[in-house]
């Protein structure tokens, strides 16, 4: 769509400062091997061509994993990196998310083994990505992916965390900033008046922010 003629992820990010992403997942396939792989992306290159033309700056395609399978965690990057690829060759930022539930019993181990093909991934890439990740287990555990030269930043979504807690934990890992949506709209309502929503918001953000920052 448009403001004053102008595309809105352009007059986003040209006006007012925010770097637009596009979600470009159609949702999750049914669990196997400890994983949900992403649903087909019926024209996907056609998407992107208009993304670009748009202004819109990268894209963001989310899968879950949900235990310490390896050969699960192994389709689930090979997956995101093939989407990031094709991201990438229409001039996007992709971010890849494969989301570790933070209930399971085995998060550690997941994380671990998600890592180790991370890396393997990136070995081989051209160019570079963005990760979105569920935080970690050990603090700075992903400090290695946040180093990388492939990586262009590594932010954290909060997973189904408090906003306290995941603000907490954020704190915890440094290089990586806060991705949050769950956490970000806690305690907001369409009930509320504009003054208590903004403050609401105000002070979710400042925590956010103070977390990603620390």
């Amino acid at each position: 769509r448009a403001i004053d003629g102008i595309p809105t992820a352009t007059f986003l990010w040209k006006e007012r400062g925010v770097v637009p992403f596009l979600k470009i997942d159609k949702g999750l396939e049914a669990e196997a091997e400890g994983v949900q792989l992403m649903k087909p992306i019926p024209g996907l290159d056609a998407l992107l061509d208009r993304a670009a033309k748009a202004g819109v700056f990268g894209t963001k395609e989310r899968s879950v994993v949900n235990a310490a399978d390896a050969k699960g965690i192994a389709a689930i990057v090979d997956q995101q990196f093939a989407i990031g690829r094709q991201v990438a060759a229409h001039g996007l930022m992709p971010i890849l998310e494969p989301e570790v539930t933070i209930s399971i019993s085995d998060k550690p181990q997941a994380e671990a083994l998600l890592q180790a093909e991370i890396l393997k991934a990136l070995d081989g890439l051209e160019g570079t990505v963005m990760l979105k990740l569920s935080l970690p287990t050990i603090p700075d555990f992903y400090l290695p992916l946040v180093r990388h030269p492939k990586v262009l930043k590594v932010v954290a979504l909060s997973g189904g965390h408090l906003r306290a807690k995941a603000n907490e934990i954020l704190a915890q890992n440094h290089g990586i900033i806060a991705s949050f949506s769950r956490a970000l709209s806690e305690g907001l309502s369409a009930g509320q008046t504009d003054a208590a929503f903004d403050a609401v918001l105000k002070e979710a953000i400042d925590g956010i922010h103070a977390a990603s920052i620390t």
